[in-house]
């Protein structure tokens, strides 16, 4: 069970309620740490799946808690974010992101207790969007200058429509099975 991807994993649990404080931080340097804090969490992320793969140590352990994992960061980053910038697009976004986070894990639970997981297997487009999201957090984290900040908002304005078409995506692929009888 606790392999090296298995490890990473829950490194990046560990990092949540450190990023937490670090945010929090009434020092200069609290945003660039608590952005490169979750960096660190998302090349974690990156990481454990490829050493998995790679090195044939997939568990069952490490395929649950690696979705819980980036759900649970992302959502505390995004809830965060929100806080802070008081704005209703970054707040838009977030509850949309999040939402959609529930919502397919849910049907991905749900496929897999009919059998019919591999209906709703992580598509491409959700790689895409995991990018834009990772990228628009730690940009909204940083702070570092207007660029970055515009530069962030266009990638959370991206993340959050490539959010609402996979969630359609993988909606219609399980369209049948939710509309049986």
């Amino acid at each position: 069970m606790w392999n090296i991807p298995n490890t990473l994993t829950t490194f990046r649990l560990f990092l949540i309620p450190v990023f937490a404080v670090v945010f929090y931080l009434p020092y200069s340097w609290a945003f660039f740490a608590a952005a490169f804090i979750f960096w660190l969490a998302s090349v974690t992320d990156i990481l454990d799946g490829y050493l998995a793969r790679k090195l044939n140590q997939s568990t069952p352990f490490g395929a649950f808690l690696d979705p819980v994992a980036d759900k649970v960061m992302v959502s505390v980053a995004l809830v965060m974010i929100a806080a802070h910038y008081q704005n209703v697009w970054i707040t838009f976004a977030a509850v949309v992101i999040i939402s959609r986070e529930i919502v397919i894990s849910a049907l991905r639970e749900w496929m897999a207790g009919i059998g019919k997981r591999a209906s709703v297997a992580v598509s491409s487009l959700g790689k895409f969007k995991t990018a834009a999201q990772m990228l628009a957090i730690i940009g909204l984290i940083w702070q570092f200058s207007p660029w970055m900040l515009m530069l962030s908002y266009i990638l959370l304005a991206t993340a959050t429509v490539l959010t609402i078409v996979s969630m359609l995506q993988y909606l219609i692929a399980a369209k049948g099975e939710l509309l049986k009888s």
